[in-house]
């Protein structure tokens, strides 16, 4: 599950911490561009040795290079998190985008409310919070079920703080 929850603080605030899920780490990153590597560069053995191999070797590399590339680039997309801290006083979502940007939504527990679109939002099962005049979306990189699950027990926290 791509997020937890933490008792962060004896005065009763909660942390949930989220994140996008991962599923290549980064052995499994080596380990895959070495067998990508050896797969591309198997048929040009017979090619050893001759002025031939120089010609085509660039052509084996480039397709490397660019999974490579889009490999890195997905693994930096994915460091986006979500910290949403309630507390007794105040609810409040910190979101760090990879590029370090922060945007921050701070309302009154008493009056925020979770919306579970079922239909009709950017993805199924679209999760917000809505609270100071303001809906900000949460936990868009989760799975569907992953939103309905985190949607209830965000239902039942506040529930036991009013």
């Amino acid at each position: 599950m791509p997020y937890e929850w933490t008792d962060t603080s004896p005065d009763g605030q909660t942390r949930l911490a989220l994140w996008p899920y991962r599923s290549l780490p980064a052995r499994g990153f080596v380990l895959f561009i070495a067998a990508t590597s050896l797969m591309m560069l198997m048929p040009l053995l017979v090619l050893l040795g001759t002025r031939h191999l120089w010609v085509i070797l660039p052509f084996a590399l480039v397709p490397v290079a660019g999974i490579w590339w889009a490999v890195r680039r997905n693994n930096r997309d994915a460091a986006l998190t979500e910290v949403l801290t309630i507390g007794p006083e105040s609810i409040t979502l910190v979101r760090r985008a990879p590029d370090g940007k922060e945007q921050t939504w701070q309302a009154n527990p008493y009056w925020a409310t979770i919306h579970l679109y079922p239909t009709g939002g950017p993805v199924p099962a679209y999760l917000t919070l809505k609270g100071d005049g303001r809906e900000v979306e949460l936990g868009a990189f989760l799975s569907e079920e992953e939103r309905r699950r985190l949607a209830e027990e965000l239902r039942q926290r506040l529930a036991q703080l009013r």
